[in-house]
């Protein structure tokens, strides 16, 4: 009978300790949806070129828009440059280094995006900086990790998932491509998806002249006529076709958003060793050059209009031709574009927790993790592709989605620098505890155990025998609950009644107009 009692005892105590530790860890996995503010950094960015190796690389890029020259295919875009004063040669663009650097001049150093919560507007430049998810996978891990096509749906879900993630000040545009969404009408659901089930900003879609109107008047709608004049609320991206080509689409893109005082990403696409030279210096430079081109025809468009120093990195695998992620290189060229950028004084955009694995497994976990600690240090302003970005982007892991915002979060406390602000009452502490005691039960700790140390949700730091006790769960399932959970408890941020039935009629009215075909519309 004793033993039995002493049993029973052990087991109630056993099962208070378990039942307090679960609620602890329910309190820790709750949902949190306040965003943080603006990512303010603190720490000093890391620089590896030194004055004259930065004025080297700016030299060869303005001698490569000056002697060789950049492709404009479209008319008119080489219209425009031969009004502005430049060397118009067919479709090669000549650009004087006067006059690029006479044209970047013109474009503000910080930017104020606007939100349709006022309370999540986010600032953008200088030491300001922001976590946009990732876009544009044909395919995504789902909730039970099979690698499928998404669906509008599937689009929703991420944007819920963006909207409840404290880190991510964006919920994007396609984080997936809405497979059952006729092509020529996606960029009309994909918008309202991202106005929806988010009120942060987001991302306006690209992938015409005419597609690009549409996100704009929908932004017209949801903020009111006449606010992008004076007011940024999305943000175009305009990739450039290296080695120095811009084409159509994107310049047309681009002169939509530029006329509508909307801030464009003016993005390289470098695949360091395949359409740049086999040399990092070299591939910046030409990159630069890249940018520059793209930069001032912003403002050869319109004066003044915000834009974005850009650039997508990847190295090439000279094995099999694919793009890496994660490697020495493009840390390298984070910190190089990252001088640039400061030296002409433009915000720019870098590429975050990229991963080339074709499951959550440890090599998408390093690779991430490579490339997200040069992007803080390089002192990115606008960080793109910060959640769920595996496979060398074909696809979106909803796992990874969950823990890369984590991931984003301990980034962001780091970056923000060390504290000083207890330091004093810590130093307090060390003289009321003495040698050999402990911290635990002295009212500083209890007042600041809670904020003083980051705690991820998503890693687990407990003993082998918890961790086998609750089911020996590895990372990617406990992600996948994890989701679950927080999907359960989203609340969709309410849309304003007049402008979500205007939206919808858009929508409705547009989709008629659009051919079901896919056609560009390449007039503007």
């Amino acid at each position: 009978m004793l033993r039995q009692a002493e049993a029973s005892v052990t087991i109630q105590e056993s099962t208070t300790r378990r039942s307090g530790r679960d609620a602890r860890r329910a309190i820790r996995m709750a949902p949190k949806v306040d965003m943080l503010p603006t990512l303010k950094r603190a720490l000093p960015v890391v620089e590896p070129m030194d004055a004259d190796q930065v004025e080297r690389i700016h030299q060869a890029s303005l001698a490569i828009l000056e002697d060789i020259g950049v492709v404009f295919r479209d008319p008119i875009a080489l219209e425009d440059w031969k009004r502005a004063g430049a060397d118009v040669r067919g479709e090669r663009v000549h650009l004087d280094r006067d006059l690029v650097m006479d044209l970047i001049s013109t474009i503000p150093r910080d930017i104020t995006y606007h939100a349709r919560n006022p309370a999540k507007n986010v600032e953008l430049g200088g030491p300001n900086s922001i976590f946009v998810p990732m876009t544009g996978a044909p395919y995504l891990r789902d909730l039970d990790d099979v690698r499928r096509l998404p669906t509008l749906e599937d689009l929703g879900t991420f944007h819920k998932l963006a909207h409840m993630m404290p880190a991510l000040h964006s919920s994007a545009h396609h984080i997936v491509e809405p497979m059952d969404i006729v092509v020529a009408h996606r960029h009309l659901h994909i918008t309202y998806s991202s106005m929806k089930h988010s009120d942060k900003i987001f991302m306006g879609m690209t992938t015409s002249a005419r597609n690009a109107e549409d996100v704009l008047d929908m932004c017209d709608i949801l903020f009111g006529p006449g606010f992008l004049e004076n007011h940024a609320v999305t943000t175009g991206n305009c990739n450039g076709n290296s080695p120095l080509v811009w084409d159509q689409v994107m310049l047309g893109a681009m002169r939509a958003f530029c006329r509508r005082n909307q801030p464009v990403l003016c993005s390289p696409f470098v695949l360091g060793g395949a359409n740049t030279p086999a040399s990092t210096a070299a591939a910046v430079a030409q990159l630069n050059a890249e940018a520059l081109s793209a930069l001032a025809y912003t403002q050869v468009i319109r004066k003044g209009c915000p834009a974005i120093y850009g650039h997508y990195l990847s190295t090439v695998s000279m094995q099999s031709g694919a793009p890496m992620a994660g490697t020495p290189e493009i840390s390298l060229m984070n910190f190089m574009i990252g001088q640039m950028a400061r030296r002409y004084n433009i915000p720019w955009r870098t590429s975050n927790l990229l991963g080339g694995a074709k499951v959550f497994d440890a090599q998408a976990g390093y690779e991430s993790a490579m490339t997200m600690m040069a992007v803080l240090m390089s002192g990115a302003n606008y960080i793109w592709h910060s959640a769920g970005w595996n496979e060398a982007g074909m696809h979106c892991s909803m796992a990874k989605f969950v823990v890369d915002a984590e991931v984003c979060a301990m980034g962001y406390r780091m970056t923000q620098g060390i504290q000083w602000g207890d330091f004093e009452e810590a130093l307090q502490a060390v003289r009321d505890v003495g040698p050999g005691g402990h911290y635990l039960g002295h009212p500083h700790t209890q007042a600041n155990f809670q904020t003083a140390f980051f705690i991820p949700k998503l890693f687990d730091n407990n003993s082998i025998e918890q961790w086998k006790a609750e089911g020996e769960k590895d990372i990617n399932r406990r992600a996948l609950e994890h989701a679950r959970h927080l999907l359960a408890d989203y609340q969709e941020p309410v849309l304003d009644q007049a402008r979500d039935e205007e939206l919808r009629a858009y929508i409705a009215r547009r989709s008629r107009e659009i051919p079901a075909v896919d056609a560009l519309n390449d007039e503007y």
